[in-house]
């Protein structure tokens, strides 16, 4: 049986403030929109932002190895989907604000 994984990233601190200015100088040059859903979040960029995404998710999937990231070509842009484990969920709020800024993102039921 494996360990489980560490809900921590490995990123000092001047390293995160570094990824999260990249993180959001792609999103304001190539993000459409946003979503969360629970401890999921999905992010839509145009489709020019391939290899930044590519970049994006090889980067986290280093420090923050505890986070399931899905990226598929959708009808209006690239859509990287984000998932934080159950274990996370007391902390998904502050790692989901890293990946949009702090953006409040469209709830999927659309009422709120």
């Amino acid at each position: 049986m494996s360990e489980p994984v560490p809900i921590a990233c490995t990123l000092s601190a001047g390293d995160v403030r570094q990824r999260l200015a990249w993180i959001a100088d792609l999103n304001q040059r190539r993000l459409l929109r946003h979503r969360r859903d629970d401890l999921t979040l999905s992010l839509v960029y145009d489709r020019e932002a391939g290899p930044d995404v590519d970049r994006f998710v090889a980067q986290e999937r280093e420090c923050c190895p505890f986070l399931a990231f899905r990226v598929e070509d959708g009808a209006d842009g690239i859509v990287m989907t984000v998932t934080a484990p159950e274990a996370a969920r007391e902390a998904a709020a502050t790692l989901f604000d890293g990946f949009t800024g702090g953006q409040p993102a469209a709830r999927a039921c659309g009422c709120c």
